[in-house]
C-alpha cells in the first residue's frame, strides 16, 4: 500500500482495507493486535468500521506492515470527508414544496441524495418537470451546475447513438 494507491480508496474506510491487508498476509488479528500493544477489541472495531482510526495506532500499524506512514490518517480523513458530505446531502436540499409529488412518483423525496445524484435531479426536473420546479433547480444548484449536467446528458445521448 502506498499514497498512490489512496485515489483509488478514497472513501473507504481504513479498517477495511486493514482487513483485507491482514488477510492477504494471513495474520489473525488478535495476534496483530498484540504484537503492536492494542486491544484485539479495538482493531476488530476498527476493521469492521465501527471505529475510527487515530494517528498513534496509525503510526504502529503502518510501522508494523510496512506501509508508507500516514497512508492510513489519510485514508480516515478521506472516509470522515465522505459521511460528512453525505450528512450535508441530506440535511442541504431545495424547498421540497416547490415539487408536485408526481415528479418523484417513484421514490421518497425525503431520500434523495441531492449531492451525489444531482446529474439525475436535474435531468428528471427539466424533462418533467413545470417551470416553478425548474426555477427551483436552478435556483438550488446555480445555473452553471445545472447547464453543464444537461450538456453531459445532452452529449450522452449523443455518442449513444439515440
Amino acid at each position: 500500500m502506498t499514497m498512490q494507491d489512496i485515489n483509488l480508496l478514497k472513501g473507504i474506510h481504513p479498517g477495511i482495507i486493514l482487513e483485507r491487508e491482514l488477510k492477504k498476509r494471513n495474520i489473525r488479528k488478535g495476534l496483530f493486535a498484540m504484537s503492536i500493544n492494542e486491544y484485539p477489541t479495538i482493531i476488530g472495531d476498527i476493521t469492521k468500521g465501527r471505529r475510527k482510526m487515530n494517528t498513534d495506532l496509525a503510526l504502529r500499524i503502518e510501522h508494523a506492515l510496512g506501509i508508507e506512514e500516514g497512508f492510513f490518517m489519510i485514508l480516515q480523513i478521506h472516509y470522515d470527508i465522505k459521511e460528512i458530505k453525505q450528512k450535508q446531502g441530506k440535511e442541504h436540499h431545495p424547498d421540497l414544496n416547490m415539487f408536485r409529488k408526481s415528479l418523484f412518483w417513484d421514490t421518497d423525496i425525503n431520500s434523495i441524495d441531492w449531492l451525489n445524484q444531482k446529474e439525475a435531479v436535474i435531468q428528471r426536473v427539466f424533462e418533467r418537470g413545470n417551470d416553478q420546479e425548474k426555477a427551483e433547480i436552478m435556483h438550488f444548484y446555480g445555473e452553471y451546475t445545472v447547464n453543464a449536467a444537461l450538456s453531459a446528458n445532452q452529449h450522452n445521448k449523443y455518442a449513444q447513438g439515440s
